[in-house]
C-alpha cells in the first residue's frame, strides 16, 4: 500500500466576490494517510483532448477538524494537481477520500 501526504482543501464558507460571483474561501491542512485504490480512466468529451478522471481511495488519519468539517472537503492535492473529492466514507479514526475529476475551483 502506498503512502500519501498532502493537503486537502475545505470550503470554510461561500463569499461573494463581486455581484452575482460567488466563490468558495478554502482552508487548507495537510495530512498522512494510505492510497488504497490508484485507477485512470478516459472519459470522452466534446473537447479534441479527452479528460483524464482518477478514482483513486485515499484514506487519512483525521483529525477533529476533518472529522467535523469532512463534508466541506472540496479537494485532495495529489501528484501535483489538485483533484475533486466526489465521496467522503467515515470509518474513525480515518476517512476514506475518493477522488475524481480536477478541481477547477
Amino acid at each position: 500500500m502506498n503512502k500519501f501526504y498532502g493537503k486537502i482543501g475545505f470550503s470554510s464558507e461561500i463569499k461573494e466576490v463581486r455581484p452575482g460571483v460567488w466563490k468558495d474561501d478554502i482552508v487548507e491542512k495537510t495530512y498522512f494517510g494510505d492510497i488504497i485504490k490508484n485507477t485512470r480512466k478516459l472519459q470522452n468529451s466534446n473537447q479534441v483532448n479527452d479528460d483524464i478522471n482518477i478514482s483513486n481511495d485515499i484514506s487519512i488519519i483525521a483529525d477533529p477538524y476533518a472529522n467535523n468539517n469532512f463534508h466541506a472537503i472540496r479537494y485532495v492535492e495529489f501528484m501535483g494537481s489538485k483533484w475533486k473529492v466526489i465521496n467522503v466514507e467515515v470509518q474513525y479514526p480515518r476517512l476514506i477520500l475518493t477522488i475524481g475529476g480536477v478541481y477547477n475551483g
